[in-house]
């Protein structure tokens, strides 16, 4: 009867199925029973609901919304909660807080493959990769043309990263080898530490969409930055700058997006990220050649 207890009292749920090595931590972990929802998709909300009733810990992804009424599904005894994430925005923290529960995340678990997917998009974009892909495999094609395809360069340019945090540095460091002649960035805050590797001037949002050839998007998700990239924003660049963004697709205003894009008022955009996820199949940034 004690054991039984112990393991009612470690019970865990996952809300998807997740590496093997994880499953095994857990269940070796002094008897932790776990339960999981065993699916590359995302958990129903009532199958998370029932799932998580009575259980001591949660492990769940940036895709589950851990509200109060998650919390209230759970009951007192949930104590910990983990994401297998970077961002943390789908967790209501003021009200995870007000219970007591302990909160783990994965910081810095995807800094390198987030900042080398960011210099794939943008060099993407700038050099219009997947355009011209698209016209080898089309036909279009049919000779050399000194004018055709081209794009625009990093050499002595100037980049401006929003949020120079773990991932923004790791951007600026990979891009800093291509001779871009400067750094812009902004933030909550000046990071004069952080900055000094890579001489990156710390400016209002306005002055780094007016000033950037490259704007790469790298901040948290909260609710000063929410929407933060507007139509004023994108009417600020110049028409031959190229957006990136790899932070959160709510981060950016995609209505307005769409109409810089097709009307030129910048020339490209690399994004990791969109608003929902993943993109209905006819949704207008798909049209795009330039996206």
């Amino acid at each position: 009867r004690a054991a039984r207890a112990v393991a009612a009292a470690m019970s865990v749920f996952v809300t998807r199925r997740i590496p093997a090595e994880g499953l095994r931590v857990l269940s070796e972990a002094s008897g932790c029973r776990v339960q999981q929802w065993d699916s590359e998709e995302p958990v129903p909300r009532a199958e998370l609901l029932a799932g998580v009733a009575g259980k001591r810990g949660l492990l769940c992804l940036l895709s589950d919304r851990i509200d109060r009424e998650v919390l209230d599904a759970a009951g007192p005894d949930l104590k910990v909660i983990s994401t297998l994430s970077v961002g943390f925005d789908h967790l209501a923290l003021d009200e995870i807080k007000k219970r007591g529960i302990r909160v783990g995340y994965t910081p810095d678990v995807l800094t390198d493959a987030t900042a080398e997917l960011t210099v794939a998009l943008l060099l993407s974009a700038c050099r219009r990769l997947p355009e011209a892909a698209e016209q080898v495999k089309s036909g279009g094609w049919t000779t050399w043309k000194p004018l055709w395809m081209c794009g625009y360069g990093l050499s002595d340019s100037t980049v401006g990263i929003i949020g120079l945090g773990r991932i923004g540095q790791a951007v600026a460091r990979r891009l800093k080898p291509f001779g871009v002649r400067k750094f812009l960035y902004t933030g909550s805050g000046p990071k004069p530490d952080s900055a000094a590797e890579f001489g990156a001037e710390f400016v209002p949002l306005t002055r780094l969409a007016e000033e950037s050839d490259f704007v790469v998007v790298t901040c948290a998700l909260t609710p000063a930055t929410q929407g933060m990239c507007n139509k004023d924003f994108f009417g600020r660049m110049k028409k031959t700058s190229v957006f990136v963004n790899t932070s959160r697709g709510s981060v950016v205003n995609q209505e307005d997006l769409y109409n810089a894009l097709a009307h030129g008022q910048i020339a490209a955009a690399g994004l990791d990220v969109t608003t929902p996820e993943p993109l209905p199949t006819d949704h207008p940034l798909l049209s795009l050649k330039n996206c």
